[in-house]
């Protein structure tokens, strides 16, 4: 257990550092290190704290994808179990924006169960930031496209955790507030 924590609290400070520039799209511009908190905080309130590598993967879920850091890295510091996760999750940038999307929806239905709850709690993530802090520069059409487009993908990531899942509705069910 006390190794878990050294752990986590290890992953947050990577996470932190890694993604230290970056901001979130919002017009608060929230630091992204926020995303990620929030996103290992579902899965860890999901698994009730029942699995710290889950958790340390939410926290550096986004920074193979964004940061550019190795899956190497991610296993020389985290595990082999940390790094095939994140990589689970990641969408390859090399590939058009239009493409990452469907391959999202397609991969869903096929990622581990555990990729499913990084998945789930990515979403939901996603839409509370859009709903309380929207990109400035994103139409009330683009917000539900985007809304619509999560829900296509949480679709292939239903029946792994009702909690969860409940979290997703309950954000996906406030669209009618993006105007």
């Amino acid at each position: 257990m006390k190794e878990d924590i050294v752990r986590v609290a290890k992953a947050i400070d990577f996470a932190a550092r890694a993604h230290a520039p970056q901001r979130r799209k919002g017009e608060a511009e929230e630091p992204y290190v926020n995303h990620l908190a929030e996103v290992a905080l579902l899965v860890a309130e999901a698994t009730q704290g029942a699995d710290a590598n889950l958790v340390i993967a939410a926290y550096l879920h986004d920074t193979i994808e964004d940061q550019e850091v190795k899956h190497e890295t991610l296993t020389a510091e985290f595990g082999r179990d940390v790094a095939d996760l994140v990589r689970e999750v990641t969408d390859d940038k090399a590939l058009p924006k239009a493409e990452r999307k469907r391959l999202q929806i397609e991969h869903a239905r096929s990622a581990s169960l555990r990729a499913k709850h990084l998945k789930l709690a990515d979403k939901i993530s996603n839409l509370n930031s859009i709903l309380a802090s929207p990109p400035a520069d994103w139409s009330a059409e683009r917000k539900r496209e985007y809304f619509e487009w999560a829900a296509k993908v949480v679709a292939g990531c239903r029946n792994v955790n009702p909690w969860l899942e409940a979290r997703f509705d309950a954000a996906y069910a406030r669209r009618a507030d993006l105007g």
